[in-house]
């Protein structure tokens, strides 16, 4: 990969657009997940630029760089500001920390809060089981018991009364989401975050995925509940700037409503020779380059702006329901209270998988959800205002995708295949045997992987158990991962 003598620029840059060429849209609307797109005109190229002005500034030293603590500064005041802290506000002393994704600010959470209370040996969470992934990464990696709650399968919400009752004496946090990434729907936060307070114990609230859209929509008139520091409570907050406030990855805030809430999540360390370190965040050394793009961004689109991209967007997931309720077969699995449009299927032979194959192959890529306790798979789209444009193409296409999935009929995994995703435990799943298994499905290493239909992967992994869900997983990217020569 390292040319001996060197390339010229220009042929370094069109390999990267010759790699690029092989990954799903950023730009257009067609994409309902991983980017988040505005749509508006020159918006990159500022970001562009402002990353490049900052690109070799390091965080680590804000003394020596003050020109990125106080872009820091000013997000922090900006999503403190749209989430009820700041002067004249119940949450008027609200301090944060700028991070590099919503699962860095998840973890953060997580350790300020096990933090505060080193006399517990065995620190445990509550978080409901539509919480995001994160949450079990950061259980995981801070050895924090992680104790879920159960949704509805109607509201698709925790009850507090259960929230409560999972609270127990080592517990040191508890979570909600506003909104919750899979579906799109609010918690009860001030019944959560009541529960929480009335135990003593902190109360975070998971807005990395709508905590930067739902005040505007709330602006706009929509029943947005309360959420936000506004509810007492509510120790903690997190909102990612490169979701709903349009900025490049990544970048995220976590905020707690007083310093002292704060002060467990820095990391200082002086036993040592060299220079004393102070975090705080996960990340010592940091570019300032996405913090400059984010501060850009904000600085350009401004109030006005970011009401109009709410509106946009508003009006895209109205229309994509829209469409989606006039398919037979479909249903949605929730009226839409933020940027999520999530359906599923109420004909046996209409295979959502299929569906997800035949939207693809109209230039749509959603992202299939898998069944989960006695929720069933189904197709989520995080909408964004680039899909405004879209909606009228949606219908028509979603028409005829359903069309050719009844038409091709549901994925019959072979039964060798159903009896391995029944019975295989994930610890028989060595890496030679899954070679084996990826083969048969059509899977191997190195650039495009994947197959063009991915129904019958999903299939499996589907009748999986979780846990070999993540084992099958885990090797799979582990047989992507491989070093090029």
């Amino acid at each position: 990969m390292i040319d001996k003598h060197g390339l010229p620029a220009v042929q370094v840059l069109e390999e990267i657009r010759a790699l690029r060429g092989a990954d799903q849209p950023t730009h257009g609307g067609r994409l309902f997940a991983y980017v988040y797109d505005p749509a508006v005109p020159g918006l990159d190229a500022l970001a562009t630029a402002a990353h490049a002005e900052s690109a070799h500034v390091n965080g680590l030293d804000p003394t020596a760089f003050p020109s990125l603590l106080a872009m820091e500064n000013a997000l922090v005041g900006a999503a403190a500001g749209l989430l009820g802290g700041g002067a004249g506000t119940t949450a008027p002393d609200v301090v944060g920390s700028v991070t590099s994704g919503g699962t860095e600010s998840l973890i953060l959470a997580v350790k300020t809060a096990r933090d505060a209370h080193p006399e517990i040996a065995e620190p445990r969470m509550v978080v409901p089981a539509s919480g995001h992934a994160a949450f079990a990464k950061a259980a995981h990696y801070l050895r924090v018991a992680l104790d879920t709650v159960p949704v509805s399968a109607q509201t698709l919400r925790p009850d507090p009364a259960a929230v409560a009752a999972a609270i127990r004496p080592e517990t040191v946090l508890v979570a909600a989401s506003a909104s919750s990434y899979a579906h799109g729907v609010i918690d009860p936060v001030t019944e959560i975050a009541e529960v929480a307070a009335r135990a003593g114990v902190r109360c975070h609230v998971d807005a990395c995925f709508g905590g930067w859209t739902l005040p505007w929509l709330r602006r706009l008139g929509e029943p947005v509940p309360p959420f936000d520091f506004a509810v007492p409570g509510v120790t903690s907050i997190s909102v990612d700037l490169h979701k709903y406030a349009y900025a490049p990855k990544g970048v995220s805030v976590l905020l707690h409503r007083d310093p002292a809430l704060r002060t467990p999540q820095y990391f200082a360390y002086a036993e040592w020779p060299g220079y004393v370190m102070i975090n705080p965040v996960i990340a010592s050394t940091r570019s300032g380059g996405p913090i400059a793009a984010a501060y850009a961004t904000l600085r350009h689109l401004g109030e006005d702006g970011y009401l109009r991209l709410a509106e946009q967007t508003r009006d895209a997931v109205a229309g994509l329901a829209d469409a989606v309720r006039a398919v037979p077969g479909l249903r949605l699995m929730t009226e839409p209270e933020s940027t999520v449009v999530c359906f599923t299927s109420t004909d046996p032979e209409l295979d959502l998988f299929v569906l997800v194959d035949e939207l693809a192959a109209r230039g749509w890529h959603t992202q299939p959800q898998l069944a989960y306790a006695d929720l069933p798979p189904n197709v989520h789209l995080t909408v964004t205002a680039s899909v405004a444009p879209r909606v009228a193409d949606f219908g028509p296409d979603l028409a005829d995708a359903v069309a050719a999935t009844r038409s091709a009929g549901p994925v019959r995994l072979p039964e060798e295949l159903l009896a391995l995703a029944t019975a295989l435990k994930p610890d028989a799943l060595t890496p030679e045997v899954f070679e084996k298994l990826a083969a048969g499905l059509g899977l191997g290493a190195g650039p495009g992987p994947t197959p063009a239909r991915m129904a019958t992967v999903h299939s499996l992994l589907n009748a999986a158990p979780t846990a070999l869900r993540e084992r099958l997983l885990v090797e799979f990217v582990g047989l992507l991962q491989r070093p090029t020569w």
